[in-house]
């Protein structure tokens, strides 16, 4: 069994064991504020979100849609207040499974590992039906050219495994400039209708009280939480960050109040496009061209055929984000001893775990070829039956980290104040517990799926977390060692040796 110590919070600390000869790490000090922010943000794809999703927010909620998208924001601001002290505690490199673990122990740690990669392969995987359905709109709408969807959906899981399997500067790079596109374009937008005043002139009616509280406000709230899934995934770049102490918080902040202050005006921008006596008439006649047909008087048909262009790059970011994300926990799981030891390797020249990435694009294809073959649609079923476990599951993580926050600040001295170990955590779990209950209970409108196929996709969740419960139970009796130092933080670094004095002369 390994030896354990203890590191200065009080916690298991692993000792570190000799560098393999010839073996390589993840590239360290590599990632900046930015570059974490591009993945989280590209994570969540704001234009497809926007472009797809937001018509039907405005549907159900009327022209009070925007305060749903700040009110989910400012709920997971909130979250984000104890995640991010965790995040100064805790190095290990494990994300959720490992700020579960030290905060409510060793079986809920395993059971949200299993959960997250569930998760992360459920977004990632099901978002490729999302590409090959916004790809053949591409297509038609610009040269009327038509490809089968598997075609596409293939094609792209090759172009993502090629791009994680390079190094996280240069996927960060990438994302960067998609990131960039795709928030132009909507930007392009804004500005013509701010100059042009609107189709009824700016109005600030969205925000009033009588235009907010109507019944559809819950649904907004689903539509709004999902919307922000995946920037939570910043801790899980910490061994790649510079100074991850500061530049995994602040990342974290940056990605939420983008997301949040994002995603309402544009929601605003649009319904101004339209004017308030006339979006919901818009988004009754065709809601799928909600975005594309103001861009197109706004700005241009120019910047609408830009716009199925990025929407494109923008899943693919989107992709390339949980595909990284998904490797990182492979490794990290592949460290600890729960996963073969080979989805630990990683590229002597990139520093990517290759070996993660290459088993997550085989498992891609493998999913995607099945549905192929079954003849299913892309979207109602690719998409929305994977999509729907994974945003629940994330969900379902980020409500349990909240519960272990307080937990683990019980457990060690910290100079944190109460504020962040347990106001904020407290009222966050009360928040996000409610929010996955909104979810729950809205996901027939997220996916138009009868009540056995909705509750088959749900109960999903709480069988993944169970899994992990057993095979902590199973590697407890089996591998005691692998049990005791899972989650464990890393060996502190060791300390340089002064340089020996010799007496003068």
């Amino acid at each position: 069994m390994a030896v354990e110590s203890g590191a200065r919070d009080g916690s298991p600390q692993h000792t570190a064991p000799p560098p393999r000869e010839g073996a390589a790490d993840l590239r360290k000090g590599t990632l900046g504020v930015a570059d974490i922010a591009f993945f989280v943000i590209s994570a969540a794809a704001p234009l497809t979100v926007m472009a797809g999703v937001a018509p039907l927010a405005i549907g159900v909620g009327g022209i009070g849609a925007p305060v749903g998208y700040l009110l989910a924001g400012a709920t997971l601001a909130l979250f984000a207040v104890g995640f991010t002290a965790m995040t100064r505690h805790v190095r290990h490199g494990g994300g959720f499974y490992a700020f579960i673990t030290r905060g409510l122990g060793r079986p809920a740690g395993f059971g949200a590992a299993t959960l997250a990669l569930l998760a992360y392969n459920g977004m990632q995987i099901g978002v490729y039906g999302l590409l090959a359905t916004g790809t053949q709109d591409a297509l038609e709408a610009l040269w009327g050219v038509h490809v089968p969807w598997p075609v596409i959906a293939l094609g792209g899981v090759f172009v993502i495994w090629y791009l994680g399997y390079r190094s996280i500067d240069f996927g960060a790079k990438v994302l960067g400039v998609l990131l960039v596109a795709e928030t132009g374009i909507l930007v392009l937008l804004a500005g013509g209708v701010l100059l042009d005043g609107g189709a009824e002139g700016l109005a600030l009616d969205s925000f009033t009280p009588g235009n907010v509280l109507v019944p559809g406000t819950g649904a907004v709230l689903a539509f709004a939480f999902a919307a922000f899934t995946g920037f939570e995934s910043t801790a899980i770049y910490r061994r790649e960050a510079r100074d991850p102490g500061r530049t995994l918080p602040r990342a974290t902040y940056i990605a939420v109040a983008f997301l949040g202050l994002f995603y309402a005006f544009s929601v605003w921008i649009v319904i101004q496009a339209y004017g308030g006596t006339k979006v919901l008439k818009a988004v009754a006649t065709d809601p799928a061209g909600l975005f594309f047909a103001a861009t197109t008087h706004y700005v241009g048909p120019w910047a609408a055929d830009l716009m199925h262009v990025f929407i494109v790059t923008s899943i693919l970011a989107s992709q390339l984000a949980f595909h990284n994300a998904i490797n990182r926990y492979g490794l990290a799981l592949s460290e600890e001893g729960v996963l073969p030891p080979l989805l630990g390797k990683v590229h002597p020249k990139h520093r990517s775990p290759y070996v993660a990435g290459v088993l997550q694009s085989i498992l891609a294809l493998l999913v995607v070829a099945g549905f192929a073959l079954a003849g299913a649609d892309p979207y109602q079923q690719l998409l929305l039956w994977m999509n729907t476990p994974g945003m629940i599951g994330l969900l379902t993580l980020q409500a349990v980290t909240a519960v272990a926050v307080p937990c683990f600040f019980r457990r060690i001295r910290h100079t944190e104040g109460r504020w962040r170990t347990w106001i904020a955590p407290a009222a966050a779990t009360v928040l996000m517990a409610g929010a996955l209950w909104l979810v729950v209970d809205r996901i027939d409108l997220m996916t138009a799926a009868p009540f056995a196929t909705n509750a088959a996709l749900v109960l999903t969740v709480p069988a993944a977390f169970a899994v992990g419960l057993l095979l902590a139970l199973r590697i407890r009796r089996s591998r005691p060692e692998v049990y005791a130092e899972f989650a464990a933080e890393p060996a502190e670094p060791a300390e340089p040796e002064a340089p020996a004095r010799h007496p003068a002369g």
